[in-house]
């Protein structure tokens, strides 16, 4: 098998005992069917490293053997000094993308579920699924760690702890997304905390002076390079 298509429809179509499918193969990758669609026609000829090893993972064959046909489909993936990374085997899941006004109004009567902004995959496994969602980082107060574009994963499931990155909601039907510090504690023993962003251009925010909710907390980032 000389090609990728070639290899790719074996590995899809003769090694499992049933048959995968592209569109199964371009939810597992985090592309789009016409992308498989490429593969399999030989319109395109490569795949690039990281959608390489997400497939291979999916396909449960070697990464070397699925790229360029050296070895066999079912050899153990090569470990060598030289590597620094690991292939994932947790499965991908379909999240929601909210805008800022539907994670202000995220479990509140206020959003439903409905009509979301978009949908994404994520590794990420919490405790609760229904709790986790995806934004996409807007404006400059979290510069220059987070900047417009990229994505972060939120889970609304568990509690903030000191230097977490929090969406947060200040009365207002918007959220915003900003680093969570402990200042102290009331005369009840809760914390009392301010939302910093990272550009120092921007205020702080204290819930000493604001009725702030803490939505969720941030347990991944995501940006494009090119």
């Amino acid at each position: 098998m000389k090609t990728l298509a070639e290899r790719l429809k074996y590995a899809m179509e003769v090694l499992p005992p049933k048959k995968i499918k592209g569109v199964d193969l371009a939810r597992a990758v985090g592309v789009k069917p016409p992308s498989v669609s490429d593969w399999l026609s030989g319109k395109s000829k490569n795949m690039d490293g990281p959608n390489l090893i997400r497939a291979a993972q999916f396909l449960k064959v070697n990464s070397k053997w699925l790229a360029t046909g050296i070895g066999k489909p079912n050899d153990e993936e090569a470990k060598s000094n030289f590597s620094n990374v690991s292939i994932s085997d947790l499965p991908f899941r379909k999240i929601p993308v909210l805008d800022f006004v539907q994670a202000g109004l995220f479990n509140s009567v206020g959003y439903d579920g409905i009509n979301p902004k978009g949908e994404t995959y994520t590794t990420y496994q919490g405790a609760r699924p229904e709790e986790v969602f995806s934004l996409i980082v807007e404006g400059m107060s979290m510069a220059p760690d987070f900047m417009p574009g990229d994505s972060i994963v939120i889970d609304a499931s568990i509690a903030p702890q000191p230097g977490s990155y929090v969406i947060a909601q200040n009365g207002n039907i918007e959220a915003t997304f900003k680093k969570y510090r402990v200042t102290g504690y009331d005369e009840y023993g809760r914390e009392e905390f301010e939302l910093v962003p990272l550009n120092p251009d921007y205020p702080t925010m204290s819930s000493k002076d604001h009725r702030i909710t803490i939505i969720g907390v941030m347990v991944r980032h995501m940006r494009d390079y090119k």
